[in-house]
């Protein structure tokens, strides 16, 4: 064996027991407070995400299946007054939480975690009785799982065509599972083993706009708890999940694994302190091209009829699927980066309504999205998956040019959302649903969580 083979068989060697050693022994009284607010920040951001969402077609159409055949009443949905047995409200909740796209992620991994993560978690807790605390423990546990795992396999797991939301996030959603189950190590790991037969979800959704996509999170939250539960009945996975011979890396990533990203740091760098929030409900990949882009709309008095041709450029991953222009449904325009850039040239802002058909058979909206390239720019590529900048160039019928750079997307890196920001995000998107009164409870609840006496008001709706 050469030495750089033999140094990642030393790095690889016992990860997936690495992993589940860590979650099992992970412990709230061990948890800094930074961590502990970055797992509240992330709290409201899935709570913003899973109202709104609920709204949406594919979560209508989960709870009218699931109703008609569940009547356990184990755990609240978010957004009805249904009750669905644990798994099956995870799943319509974890749907809700990626139907307007608008849900947290890392740049790292490609990965959304909030919709695997909390329907999971927050069922099960309703249905045990879990402490603020006990949550709280869990879901940093689940985030770090998933992050981790998205991040050692991309981008190239995403190059062989996996989504990475459900791929890994099945495997965060069994772990934070586990914990509250309080399962042991040997058992966390089963989960674990067990999750590896349940990964899984294709970005093939990305070519004709399937609404398959919103349901990835809810899957891996339902699996998620699944895994959990038959480990803790003695059903056993395999222990070499994610580093076997046929384990998770090899299949979806083909062997090419950062294991820096899977194992580095564990029980000292928690992800989530990491995680992105969106300030658009439409796919990441261009929103520091969209940040670039309104900047340039509101530069030196630009006007629509100036515009001759607009050009978007950011790193390849972002480009492939995302530079059609059409959009013959809601999940073709959030896909598609000159939708909304037309959008966001002629409204000044992208947000859910931005997206209504009227607003897409807009004449100067058609006009602009013929108008605009999307092309590979060598810096964007160059610095992503650290960074995932983008670069926005408007041409006007004059000769002149404007360009703006964004190192950063609004919502992480240097350009973060303050608590303040979550806070409007969730006030403006919330209250036309559940009213000033519910907004201002859950509000209050999510910022005190760690002296909260129990989590009834999250399953109330």
């Amino acid at each position: 064996m050469d030495t750089a083979n033999a140094s990642v068989d030393k790095l690889s060697r016992g990860a997936s027991r690495r992993l589940a050693d860590h979650v099992a022994s992970t412990r709230y009284e061990s948890l800094p407070p930074e961590v502990i607010h970055a797992f509240k920040r992330a709290l409201l951001d899935y709570l913003t995400c899973a109202v709104a969402g609920s709204r949406q077609d594919e979560s209508r159409t989960l709870l009218d299946y699931f109703s008609e055949w569940d009547k356990s009443g184990e755990a609240a949905v978010v957004g009805s007054k249904a009750r669905l047995a644990c798994p099956n409200a995870a799943f319509v909740n974890g749907t809700s939480t990626h139907s307007l796209d608008f849900d947290d992620g890392l740049t790292r991994g490609s990965v959304h975690p909030a919709g695997a993560v909390f329907p999971s978690l927050l069922a099960i807790a309703e249905k045990i009785g879990a402490s603020p605390q006990e949550l709280i423990t869990a879901g940093i546990a689940a985030y770090d799982v998933t992050l981790r795992i998205a991040s050692a396999m991309h981008p190239a797991s995403q190059r062989r065509g996996f989504h990475n939301t459900p791929t890994a996030g099945v495997f965060g959603a069994a772990a934070g599972a586990s914990l509250l189950f309080k399962l042991d190590a040997d058992a966390t790991l089963n989960a674990l083993g067990l999750a590896g037969s349940f990964a899984g979800g294709l970005r093939e959704y990305v070519e004709e706009g399937a609404q398959v996509k919103r349901i990835h999170p809810g899957k891996a939250a339902r699996d998620g708890i699944t895994c959990a539960e038959f480990a803790r009945r003695g059903l056993t996975g395999p222990h070499k999940v994610l580093e076997g011979r046929n384990g998770l890396f090899q299949v979806t990533a083909d062997g090419v694994v950062d294991w820096d990203c899977l194992l580095g740091g564990l029980g000292e760098r928690f992800e989530i302190t990491n995680v992105y929030f969106k300030p658009y409900p439409a796919c990441r990949h261009f929103h520091a091209a969209l940040d670039a882009v309104r900047e340039l709309r509101n530069r030196e008095g630009v006007r629509l009829d100036d515009i001759a041709k607009v050009d978007v450029g950011m790193y390849e991953v972002g480009v492939r699927g995302h530079d059609h222009r059409h959009a013959y449904n809601l999940l073709d325009a959030q896909m598609s980066a000159p939708v909304s850039t037309a959008l966001a040239l002629v409204y000044g802002d992208v947000t859910a309504t931005t997206y209504d058909r009227a607003n897409l058979e807009r004449a100067e909206v058609r006009r602009l999205i013929d108008a605009t390239n999307v092309y590979i720019d060598p810096e964007c590529d160059r610095i992503y998956p650290g960074r995932r900048g983008g670069v926005a160039r408007l041409t006007l019928k004059n000769g002149t040019t404007l360009e703006k750079r964004v190192l950063d997307p609004k919502g992480e890196g240097e350009n973060q959302m303050t608590d303040e920001d979550l806070a409007h995000k969730f006030r403006s998107n919330c209250e036309p649903i559940i009213g000033k009164a519910r907004c201002d409870e859950l509000l209050d609840t999510v910022w005190r969580l760690e002296q909260a006496q129990d989590l009834q008001a999250f399953f109330r709706w």
